[in-house]
């Protein structure tokens, strides 16, 4: 007898091949057969009229220290996702001595927007080695699977202490670093991340330690995955999206090299308004590094960020902004009233940046103060035509006024549609790109595959439905070595999304909940049309309902 008995949905089975109808039964956590099947099973699901699909993969994710009092790791799974990958952008939190969680907790506040307090009094830290982090993990329960990277801000910390924001790493500390890797690769790792942007800025308003790593030190730590023959290397890069300087095209080159071709993940390609065919010109000049196995990771919705100015994460790349971080809101206050910064942050707008001042996709979103209830709605260009300001006055004096209570919508990336679709159906890319878990206040992209299946699959019908299954399924299992996992092929581990075609997606816009622990804010976005979530055989949501169980497993390398 099966555990469960899949009947008369749609198969569409991961690899891009047409759907078809069968049934599928899974028995001890694995497909056990696929076709038309008379056996009795413990439980049926009658799936008529319904897409069954590989359990989706979010594959970058930062759910590292939610972990801790989420396993159910909300809100990917509420979107057919049965497993994720964390650890990325070089952020995570292990290894981690006791001595050194407070810089561990700022570089994920600053970094990743994740509230201070909350990380302060929830992460558990039941480990010191990220070997121990798996297993307390797996011990804690987990609703997803959960796959990890080796984030190499603390393994610098943990090696180098606080010159690890100052300085390279001596060969000394570099063997050190390369035997922390190898242990976690040993663990179950699936590769380490690593960061070169100008926008991480950590602790005490300095840049995140992989920063400070010089190209010796990276080389290195490449060497071991291209030694031990697996691992995937994924390398948060480039100061303007959807572009390379040639300094870090040659990080890649040198890290492909020196990990004898293990696959690498950079970010982003990005669609950008200032240079329209910036990502195809990048697809085509990188051909090369793409066919070696260095893949640049896209998103499938515009990246539309919520900030203030207690939090302004989006301007972190920016000199101007750097006194901003870890200061009080009355000091922050006082910097931008102050016409030397007004005069710097213009200047450091006349080069191409993330923000440029393009004040037309800047949006007021909520106000503290109900007078300028009014605002809401308005763009700060067209504020600007009304007062005659300078738009960049406009916007520091409106939150001023407004006591930093203003909350602002921004409108970066991925805004023209027809070239994003360009970018889905291009084999070269990856797709992902959901931050899961991070910028809680700014964002949520964790809907990305119910968006991708919405939008652009029944509504703009860019792709196939067999396409973009295959983009969020069996694609990312490949690329990160998971073997067991991706497709709907017996004796494959059983994660399984059902779901309704016709009205499978989630909004654009995320929604504020206060679900936090202590109840507080963060920005989710729920989904609609995913009928049942089933991992390794048990079925984890019906609709959007937790059945309880919590069958989710540590995806070791």
């Amino acid at each position: 007898m099966y555990d469960l008995l899949i009947r008369g949905g749609t198969v569409v089975d991961g690899t891009g091949n047409p759907g078809y109808r069968a049934d599928v039964a899974l028995s001890g956590g694995l497909i056990a057969e696929v076709g038309q099947i008379s056996g009795a099973a413990t439980r049926t699901i009658d799936a008529t009229d319904l897409t069954v699909a590989p359990g989706i993969i979010d594959n970058h994710t930062h759910y590292d220290a939610q972990v801790s009092w989420d396993s159910l790791l909300t809100p990917s799974c509420w979107h057919g996702v049965t497993s994720v990958i964390m650890g990325n952008c070089g952020v995570g939190v292990a290894p981690c001595r006791a001595d050194y969680r407070e810089p561990a907790t700022w570089d994920l506040v600053n970094v990743e927007g994740i509230p201070y307090d909350l990380l302060k009094e929830n992460i558990d830290w039941q480990w010191e080695t990220f070997p121990e982090y798996l297993d307390a993990m797996q011990r804690g329960g987990l609703g997803v699977n959960v796959g990890a990277m080796l984030g190499m801000n603390p393994v610098r910390h943990y090696v180098l202490g606080e010159e690890s924001t100052e300085r390279a790493s001596n060969p000394e500390e570099v063997r050190q670093i390369q035997q922390i890797i190898r242990e976690a690769m040993e663990a179950g790792a699936l590769g380490f991340s690593t960061s070169k942007l100008p926008l991480d800025i950590g602790y005490k308003g300095v840049p995140v330690s992989s920063r400070l790593a010089d190209m010796n030190e990276l080389r290195a730590y490449a060497e071991v995955l291209g030694d031990m023959g697996k691992g995937v290397i994924q390398l948060a890069l480039s100061a303007n999206p959807g572009m390379l300087t040639d300094e870090e095209e040659g990080l890649i080159k040198a890290l492909m090299q020196a990990s004898n071709g293990r696959p690498m993940t950079w970010l982003a390609l990005l669609n950008r308004e200032d240079h329209p065919e910036a990502c195809m010109d990048l697809l085509a000049r990188t051909q090369p590094l793409i066919e070696k196995g260095a893949v640049p990771q896209i998103a499938c919705r515009p990246l539309i960020a919520l900030t203030n100015l207690i939090h302004p994460f989006v301007f972190g790349e920016l000199e101007s902004w750097k006194p901003a971080f870890d200061a009080t809101p009355e000091e922050q206050k006082t910097l931008y009233r102050d016409e030397s910064f007004r005069a710097a942050w213009r200047e450091d707008m006349k080069a191409p940046r993330i923000f440029s001042g393009e004040w037309e996709r800047v949006e007021i979103n909520s106000v503290g103060n109900p007078r300028f209830e009014h605002l809401v709605g308005k763009t700060i260009r067209e504020l600007e035509a009304e007062t005659g300001k300078d738009g960049s006055d406009l916007f520091l004096d409106l939150a001023l006024e407004d006591d930093l209570k203003m909350d602002f919508r921004i409108a970066f990336f991925n805004t023209n549609e027809e070239r994003v679709a360009q970018l889905l159906n291009d084999p070269r890319t990856l797709l992902g790109l959901s931050d899961g878990g991070a910028h809680l206040d700014m964002l949520c992209d964790a809907g990305f595959s119910t968006y991708l299946l919405g939008h652009w699959v029944r509504e703009k019908q860019a792709l196939s439905l067999e396409k973009a299954v295959h983009r969020i399924t069996q694609e990312p299992a490949k690329f990160f070595g998971i073997k067991d996992r991706g497709v709907i092929e017996v004796g494959k581990a059983a994660d399984i999304t059902i779901f309704d075609h016709l009205t499978v997606g989630s909004p654009l816009k995320p929604e504020i909940a206060r679900d936090l622990p202590g109840g507080g804010l963060r920005m989710v976005t729920r989904s609609t049309g995913v009928e049942y979530t089933v991992v390794n055989g048990e079925v984890l949501f019906e609709g959007a309902t937790h059945t309880g169980a919590m069958p989710g497993q540590i995806m070791r390398s």
